[in-house]
Parts: C-alpha cells; sequence; structure tokens
C-alpha cells in the first residue's frame, strides 16, 4: 500500500485513482502499462535509479527498524530477497513507494524519495504492510478495515509520526499528538489507493485504531527512535533464546 504523501510536498494524489482492484495501477500505473514511459533525459533516469538502489542497499544493512522486520519476515517464512522484492521505479503524483500485494514486492519512487533518511522510513513503512501480508489473510482490496488496520500499524511504528517528522511538517505536539498524527496517516495513506470518501475511511481507521494501534508486532513496542528500534531487534533475537529456557 501507498505511504501517505507528506503536506508539505507539492501535489496531490487524490485525483490519481484508477481501479479498486490493483494499486499497482493506481499508483504505479507504468508497472502495468505496455511498455515503460519515455525518458527525457536517460543518463538522469539511470542516475535515479542507482541513486535508490545504492540508498536501498545501506538502509536493508544498517537501519535497525529493516533489520528487525526482516528478521522478522524470515522467522515467519517469507524471507526478502532484495532483487526479488524490492523495485526502484518512477511513480506518479509525489507517493513515495508502495507494497504491490499482486506480487508481493516493495515499489521504491525513485523520482520522489529525496535522501537516505526519507528511505530509511519508506521501506519501514512498507516492510510493515509486507510482514502483515507474511502473516494474516489480507483483504486489500475488498475489506478496507483490514487495510486501515495496516495502514494504522504502519504509521505508529515506521517512525512516520516521530517527533522529528512532526516538527519539519511544522505539527508540533499536544496530548496525544502521536495517535492524532498515526490517524491523520492512515486515513491519508487509505486514500491515496482506494476510490473511496474520507469519511468512509475515517470510520474505518475509527473502528481498528485500538487494537491495531496497540498491535507493535514484530517489535514489542513502539519504536520512538533508532535506540528503541535497536533494542527491540535485540528483543527478538533474544527471543527463542528465553522460550527454550522456560
Amino acid at each position: 500500500m501507498a505511504e501517505a504523501p507528506d503536506e508539505r510536498e507539492p501535489g496531490s494524489v487524490a485525483g490519481e485513482q484508477l481501479q479498486q482492484q490493483h494499486v499497482g495501477c493506481q499508483v504505479f500505473s507504468e508497472r502495468l502499462a505496455q511498455g515503460k514511459p519515455q525518458q527525457g533525459f536517460l543518463s538522469s533516469f539511470f542516475t535515479n535509479n542507482q541513486k535508490c538502489q545504492l540508498m536501498l542497499l545501506k538502509t536493508l544493512a544498517t537501519n535497525p527498524y529493516v533489520k528487525l522486520l526482516l528478521d522478522a519476515m524470515k522467522h515467519s517464512g517469507c524471507a526478502v530477497n532484495k532483487d526479488r522484492h524490492f523495485s526502484c521505479e518512477d511513480c506518479n503524483g509525489n507517493v513515495s513507494g508502495g507494497f504491490d500485494s499482486s506480487v508481493s514486492q516493495i515499489v521504491l519512487c525513485q523520482n520522489n524519495i529525496r535522501n537516505q533518511a526519507h528511505m530509511n522510513r519508506v521501506v519501514t513503512h512498507e516492510l510493515i504492510h509486507a510482514f502483515d501480508h507474511c502473516r494474516a489473510h489480507v483483504n486489500w482490496f475488498t475489506n478496507v478495515r483490514h487495510l486501515a488496520c495496516s495502514e494504522v500499524r504502519a504509521a505508529n511504528l515506521s517512525g512516520d509520526c516521530s517527533f522529528l517528522n512532526e516538527i519539519f511538517r511544522l505539527h508540533f505536539g499536544l496530548k496525544q499528538h502521536h495517535q492524532t498524527c498515526v490517524r491523520d496517516r492512515a486515513i491519508r495513506s487509505i486514500l491515496a489507493v482506494r476510490n473511496i470518501n474520507k469519511e468512509v475511511a475515517q470510520k474505518a481507521v475509527d473502528e481498528v485504531f485500538e487494537s491495531c494501534f496497540n498491535d507493535h508486532e514484530p517489535f514489542g513496542r513502539i519504536p520512538h527512535n533508532k535506540t528503541y528500534a535497536r533494542y527491540a531487534h535485540r528483543d527478538f533475537q533474544n527471543r527463542d533464546r528465553y522460550y527454550s529456557n522456560i
């Protein structure tokens, strides 16, 4: 599923929804088109693609959020292969990435991902969707509550709503600000990939929010920063050792 675009970025994906049946067709329309769209400058395309590939390699190797999710996916029987399960592509609008469940592949929008920190957050967000797809029978296109639950979890656990990201968006904290951010980001993500009105998206998020906000798997806690994520990864690695001693 597509990550919610930031308010500070120009453009909107609201008018770009095409068909509910296939998010790959909606947000990444060139994936199913006859041939690839022509690039204005071939060298620019390769530069974007190479930059995306290099940032992805660094994220997979060093980011504690991603390292935990990769271990959890492998533990659940869904080992991730970089060349098979990730694709750097140009995307419509200002979407940063998405999970194409029809082929179990994460799309990284090489024309919209701005820097390494942004890549870290996008990969984490989409790996949470992939993890949910692996561990549960998620009806992404027929049950909006299933989609809402995964979007709540992704916004809550990926760092989307970290203090620094919210400051960057000029959103300043009030009581339960984190919950408000998670709710808003989840609604925006749903609207980016489903042709429904905002009221329906809000209702779906409200119905699942309590249970899905409190579902912290595989982190075991809300990883508010990389230090929390490292602790969570250490705890995950020690799970089997702990249970074997019971």
